[in-house]
């Protein structure tokens, strides 16, 4: 496993998502997937403080205490064990419980001062951590000035309840703004963005405001700033590129254009012997800027498969013929 230093952490080039975890994944199947995946020299988790409300009767707080008590029994929850791993989490997308709570998304707690200062302590207590690596604004917040926003994301840096800051599902001009307002005021802000991205690219004209696809705007403007490091989530479209009949492409990528990168992708992975996953994962990170995947599992063999494209090396001659299908 190689690594990156992002805003003074050195995270692994792999993230694992533990966004199924204590839902759709038990305790035990979810231990072993992360005990693997750090004796692989895996060190970037991440979560969300609403992971997964959604999921029959969860209540959103079920991801963040599962990953608190693995790292309390893995003793990584303090001490010298809590540098061996980057623990990320997120605010803002959690629904507001009561009546409503069937209105998400316009139901979320947003992104107010109030949220950001009282979401931080809620997710320590479930993380059993004093602090947290990486902390995200998960969705972005119109309705709250973005001063507001930035000023307390500083604060929780300044108070040492996070290392780094983090940016999710926004455009780019809401994340230049963001850091010139930090800058201006001499607070922390955003280093890392988290965007929705994969090999297959979404048909013309789709857009979706809640979970942006990254565009070539956003491409071109982390490309611009050295400090900024990109993290994609969904690079493997939930199992779609695996080709089984249950796993169908996403309506956003099933469409013409589609056929000819899929073949090009099944191409070179019978050429280096890998999956398409795989290949996936590693055009990702031999991308420029070179992307960091988030992908989930939810078992140690989908973990391991994931894990085999840290082996695959990428010819020019291979990268050009995904990039251009």
């Amino acid at each position: 496993m190689e690594y990156r230093n992002v805003s003074g952490l050195d995270v692994s080039q792999l993230c694992l998502g533990t966004m199924m975890f204590g839902t759709r994944v038990d305790e035990r199947t979810s231990f072993d997937i992360l005990d693997r995946f750090v004796d692989a020299g895996g060190t970037f988790l991440d979560t969300a403080n609403c992971y997964q409300f959604w999921e029959g009767d969860g209540q959103g707080h079920e991801s963040e205490e599962l990953l608190g008590r693995w790292l309390h029994s893995r003793g990584l929850a303090s001490g010298a064990g809590r540098e061996k791993v980057v623990v990320a989490t997120k605010v803002g997308a959690r629904p507001i419980t009561g009546p409503g709570r069937g209105d998400f998304p316009e139901n979320r707690e947003g992104l107010s001062a109030e949220i950001i200062r009282g979401q931080i302590e809620v997710s320590l207590r479930r993380l059993g951590l004093d602090h947290v690596d990486l902390y995200y604004s998960h969705h972005e917040d119109r309705s709250v000035p973005l001063e507001e926003t930035v000023r307390a994301f500083g604060e929780i840096v300044q108070a040492g309840k996070a290392k780094a800051l983090g940016v999710s599902n926004e455009p780019a001009w809401r994340v230049e703004r963001a850091r010139q307002i930090a800058t201006h005021t001499g607070l922390p802000s955003y280093t890392v963005v988290q965007q929705r991205h994969t090999y297959l690219q979404p048909k013309p004209g789709f857009h979706d405001e809640f979970m942006p696809v990254l565009g070539e705007e956003l491409l071109d403007y982390v490309r611009s700033e050295p400090d900024l490091t990109l993290v994609a989530y969904s690079p493997l479209l939930s199992g779609a590129y695996s080709g089984r009949s249950d796993k169908p492409i996403p309506p956003p990528y099933a469409h013409p254009a589609s056929a000819g990168r899929l073949a090009a992708l099944k191409d070179v992975a019978t050429e280096l012997g890998a999956t398409p996953n795989q290949v996936v994962l590693a055009w990702m990170l031999a991308s420029t800027p070179s992307i960091l995947p988030l992908f989930s599992a939810s078992s140690v063999t989908q973990l391991e498969e994931s894990l085999g494209a840290l082996e695959l090396k990428l010819s020019e001659e291979q990268l050009t013929r995904l990039d251009q299908s």
